[in-house]
This record gives structure tokens, C-alpha cells and sequence, in this order.
């Protein structure tokens, strides 16, 4: 539990301090953030700095080696993970993506960054590589990082991908992710807050996985069925704690009037570090509920986009979801507190659905 406060607290200091050096950084002329012309209301937001995901992604490796190397000297404890070294490639790959897409709406002064064929070479080679390395560097347990079978809390017998089909399932679940996310950062503080809501709930089930892991139990672990054989849960805890940190203080100077936006380095970022948590600590299908809302902001572009393209219509004023409110005469910080609502019910209603769960399996 040590590991995860300091990894929490380190990730909220580096990135109070750092963001501010990263405004007057990207404040310089030629560095603003691009707007959509179709959202008049956030017009007056042109010229903000963009690219704050790097505070996050930054606060989230520190706060993550502090933490190791202190339960290193203290505890005596082992170093890094093969877990944890996937998930902080993983979500550093998918920083490194948005960055390059950031950099290049800002060079070119325009809403539009990566041609849409090398952003998805680029995601695809990164999670191609993940999905490899997550059935790779089996522990002592015979655990490896990931699994190719389905999973909701447990991996389910009867879903089984293989190999080849599971990596392909991790491409499009990474995509998805990041691209649901990326939906959700159109308003001040909304993409960060929400993913707090979910990378918290992150920290509490790896560490509860990691108190209820089948190898500290006693005696076999079929006879426990409750158990959960998920490999280095503390350590992804950690990381995500530190990544909670991370947008914890980013959203001190993200919050409305934004001062600085995280960009497509922060949203892709943040996404694949989901959508990776969900593949290591086998909960893919339950992610759908901890993270209902970036499910709904992704759903209202597709129906709008099938909605069009079908019937020449349009369901809502504008995609993704919070621009239909916007455009319907309700102010920012409205359509904020109720979607950060809406986000911290769906992760209550997922961490209500992991606990009863196991307490279903264990007779509790």
C-alpha cells in the first residue's frame, strides 16, 4: 500500500510543478491548439497550449521509479515488472503517437495533425508489439502478463481468441480505447477527470487482486476459486497510482478556463493505459461499465456517423455527446460536473459488479 501512496503523491507533485513550465513552453507563438470552426463556443480557447499530456505521461514514469526504488531500499523488495514495463510502453507508445499528431495540427495550424493511415501504423505497431509481449515472460507461477481468453473478472472458459486472434483483439480494443477517450477531451478537464475515476478504480482492484492473488493463498488454489491469477498486480497498481497522480495535477491547470489542454499526447495516452490495464488484470468486458462514459461519448459518434451515412440525418446536433449540450445552450462547466457524474456512477457501478462477483465465487 506504501508503494501506491508514494507513487500517487510523487505523480501529483511532478506534475503541479511541471505543467506550468509546460504552459510557457508551448505558450510561445505558433504552439496553440487548433479548434473545430463548427464549435463556436470554444473559439475564444485558440491559441491555448496544447500538449500537456507530456506532464502526465512524465509524472506518471517518476512517480512510478520513486516508488520502486524505494520499496527497493526499504523493503528489499524486486524491481521492476514485465507488467509494468508493458503497460508504461504501452502508454507511452500511445503518448508518442498523439504527440507527433499534436506537433504536426501545430506546425501546420490546423485541427488536423497525422494522415489517418500513419496514426493507425503507428497504433497498430504499438499494440501489435504489446499483444505479443503480454503472452510472453511467464513468472514462476507460469502467469503470464496477459491471457487469450476473454475476460470479465476472471478469464471465461468458453472465449478463447489463441494467439493470433488475441493479438488482433488487443489492436482493436487499444483502438477503441484511445479513440473513446480522444472523443471525451472536448472539454476543460473532462477527459483527465473522467480518467481518474477509471484509473482509480484501476488501483483498487489490482491491489484487491493482488491481496486475493491464487499464489498467497493457502493450499491449492482450485479450492478457491475467488483467487485471482493475474500476474503483478501491485506493480500495476503502482503505476496506475502514479498516472492518477499525474492527472490529479495536470487537471490543477486544466480545469476551466483550461490553461493548457492535454492534446491527442494526453487522450491516446490515457487510453491505451486503459485499455492495457483491462488486458493485464483480465477485465475487458467489465471496463465497458468502469468506463461507461467514454463508451457513451464513442457511441454518439458512431450512431451519428451511421446516422448520416444511412439516412441522411443527424441524431444529434454535433459529436461526440457533449457538443449536442453545448450546442443545445448549456454552459461548460453544467455539461462537466454531470459527465464527471455520469463517469464516477459508471465506475462505482463497475467496482460494485467486480466485488459482488467475487463474492458470488467465494460463498461470501
Amino acid at each position: 500500500m506504501k508503494s501506491i501512496l508514494i507513487a500517487a503523491v510523487v505523480g501529483l507533485i511532478v506534475a503541479v510543478t511541471l505543467t506550468p513550465f509546460l504552459i510557457k513552453l508551448f505558450s510561445r507563438p505558433g504552439f496553440g491548439q487548433e479548434i473545430r470552426e463548427e464549435v463556436k463556443q470554444h473559439q475564444a480557447k485558440r491559441g491555448t497550449p496544447t500538449m500537456g499530456g507530456v506532464a502526465i505521461l512524465i509524472a506518471m514514469w517518476i512517480g512510478y521509479l520513486v516508488s520502486v526504488i524505494v520499496r527497493m531500499i526499504t523493503e528489499r523488495g524486486g524491481g521492476p515488472t514485465a507488467s509494468a514495463w508493458l503497460l508504461l510502453f504501452l502508454t507511452t507508445g500511445c503518448g508518442l503517437v498523439g504527440f507527433l499528431d499534436d506537433f504536426i495540427k501545430i506546425r501546420n495550424k490546423r485541427n488536423l495533425g497525422l494522415r489517418q493511415r500513419a496514426k493507425l501504423i503507428g497504433q497498430t505497431l504499438i499494440a501489435v508489439t504489446f499483444g505479443i509481449g503480454v503472452l510472453l515472460f511467464r513468472n514462476d507461477f507460469g502467469l503470464t502478463p496477459g491471457s487469450v481468453r476473454l475476460s470479465y473478472t476472471h478469464d471465461l472458459k468458453f472465449i478463447t481468441f489463441g494467439a493470433i486472434g488475441f493479438v488482433i483483439f488487443a489492436v482493436l480494443l487499444i483502438a477503441a480505447w484511445t479513440n473513446a477517450v480522444n472523443f471525451t477531451d472536448g472539454l476543460d478537464g473532462l477527459a483527465a477527470s473522467s480518467s481518474v475515476m477509471v484509473l482509480g478504480s484501476y488501483v483498487a482492484i489490482c491491489f484487491f487482486q493482488f491481496r486475493n492473488a491464487c499464489w498467497v493463498l493457502p493450499a491449492n488454489s482450485a479450492a478457491y476459486p475467488g483467487c485471482y491469477a493475474v500476474r503483478d498486480p501491485l506493480d500495476l497498481a503502482v503505476v496506475a497510482a502514479a498516472a492518477v497522480g499525474g492527472c490529479v495535477g495536470f487537471l490543477w491547470w486544466n480545469a476551466h478556463p483550461a490553461r493548457i489542454i492535454m492534446g491527442d499526447t494526453g487522450s491516446l495516452a490515457l487510453g491505451g493505459m486503459i485499455a492495457g490495464l483491462s488486458i493485464l488484470t483480465k477485465t475487458e468486458l467489465l471496463l465497458v461499465v468502469i468506463g461507461g462514459l467514454f463508451v457513451i461519448e464513442m457511441a454518439s459518434d458512431i450512431i451519428q456517423i451511421i446516422g448520416y451515412k444511412t439516412r441522411k440525418i443527424r441524431i444529434f446536433k454535433m459529436a461526440p455527446f457533449h457538443h449536442h449540450f453545448e450546442l443545445s445552450g448549456w454552459a461548460e462547466t453544467t455539461i462537466f460536473v454531470r459527465f464527471l457524474l455520469l463517469a464516477a456512477v459508471s465506475a462505482a457501478i463497475g467496482l460494485g459488479l467486480f466485488y459482488a462477483d467475487w463474492l458470488s465465487l467465494t460463498g461470501g
